[in-house]
């Protein structure tokens, strides 16, 4: 038997922002980034709209890239504070994962990082307050899954809290909010979208209803992601993106990923190589290492008339070359000599990767291994 979990709500399409008018409650804590969406103007119509529905609001601002722990406490110290019955997270992936985080804080203040980095370790939520994911990017999917992910400085490590109880009750996807995203930002989560399609698609535990989902995220992204990216105010490019990530957010909260997240987690928390960056990087040759034991990567060869996995690898090398993205780690400017004394701990920790568990083809280390040198160098896999 299988379970099938997305929030209770999805608005979606340009001007779809306006929903807001419809919510319930009497106050609201927005939590927000830096300044891009005050200067876009969705800021300012977040409260207007909220204003109309009848719900005060405040701002909790400042949350970084790669959201810290010390910033959610603080976030959690506002909720506290200002009592809402309502909690947004408005702006790209830092700022809804932050505040899904404070939201847990803020019901349960007694609750550690290490105890909710356990697999659906996050108790029964909604006791104060219920969620609203507004994103302003088009890649990670936040707004329809059960994840979040803190980073402790101190002790240099990524928790992802995984729990269903933090999939949003409102999520609303409105592709006006992009058009002032960066042309690199446009490139790296688009193709972070298209990793999220079809690692769900291809994942042990896909079924029908996620293979739809993310087979239609995939062609959207392929459809898209260039015009998105050479026209950024093209509304109906842009909300094809947002759509596609929104999608394969569907898919792969319900079935999981695979070896493209385990192996980019690590080359981006030690490398700095940014996420979609790095799944793209890795992408063509974990298709061909996966299609020893599965034939799905021959369906979505079909999206383009063609019929081989090798087909689909070209594809994606085709589309992340078309967008501006390295096709290597060297490439990106990882030195020989701090590629060659990271692999070995590099490799072990995709090993390890939860990730890993979903991936179609049981990975060995020294699989995992050829498959990230083949990567640093840009070369083709044939294990």
């Amino acid at each position: 038997m299988a379970k099938f979990v997305v929030p209770k709500d999805v608005f979606h399409g340009l001007g779809s922002l306006e929903n807001l008018k419809g919510l319930k409650g009497t106050k609201a804590v927005i939590v927000i980034g830096g300044n891009s969406v005050k200067a876009n103007g969705s800021l300012e119509r977040t409260e207007n709209y909220l204003k109309e529905a009848g719900i005060s609001s405040v701002v909790f601002s400042g949350v970084e890239a790669d959201p810290s722990i010390e910033t959610v406490m603080k976030g959690a110290a506002f909720f506290t504070q200002e009592q809402p019955d309502v909690i947004l997270g408005l702006g790209g992936c830092s700022a809804i994962d932050a505040a899904k985080a404070m939201w847990i804080f803020y019901e349960y203040p007694d609750s550690t990082l290490e105890e909710l980095a356990a697999p659906f370790a996050v108790k029964a939520m909604r006791n104060k307050a219920y969620f609203v994911a507004i994103p302003s990017t088009s890649g990670t999917g936040t707004e329809i899954t059960g994840l979040s992910v803190i980073t402790d400085r101190e002790k240099g490590t990524k928790y992802p809290i995984v729990s269903h109880e933090l999939t949003p009750d409102v999520a609303i996807i409105d592709g006006e909010l992009c058009e002032s995203m960066p042309a690199h930002v446009t490139a790296n989560t688009g193709l972070d979208a298209l990793s999220h399609g079809v690692e769900a698609y291809v994942s042990n535990i896909a079924d029908r209803y996620n293979d739809s989902l993310a087979k239609g995220s995939i062609d959207l992204v392929f459809k898209n992601l260039t015009t998105a990216h050479t026209e950024p105010n093209n509304k109906e490019a842009r909300q094809a993106m947002h759509d596609a990530s929104c999608m394969a957010g569907m898919a792969f909260t319900n079935v999981w990923l695979g070896i493209v997240h385990s192996m980019s987690h690590q080359i981006g928390g030690t490398f700095g190589i940014p996420h979609g960056c790095g799944n793209a990087i890795l992408m063509p040759n974990v298709t061909r290492f996966n299609s020893k034991v599965t034939e799905k990567y021959n369906d979505l060869a079909e999206l383009f008339g063609k019929s081989t996995a090798e087909d689909f690898a070209q594809e994606i090398e085709a589309l992340r070359a078309s967008v501006g993205v390295v096709g290597s780690i060297k490439e990106y400017g990882i030195s020989q000599a701090d590629w060659d004394a990271k692999l070995d701990i590099l490799t072990q920790n995709a090993m390890d990767d939860p990730c890993t568990l979903f991936n179609p083809r049981k990975p060995k280390f020294e699989e995992i291994k050829a498959i990230y040198q083949a990567c640093y160098e840009g070369k083709n896999i044939s294990i």
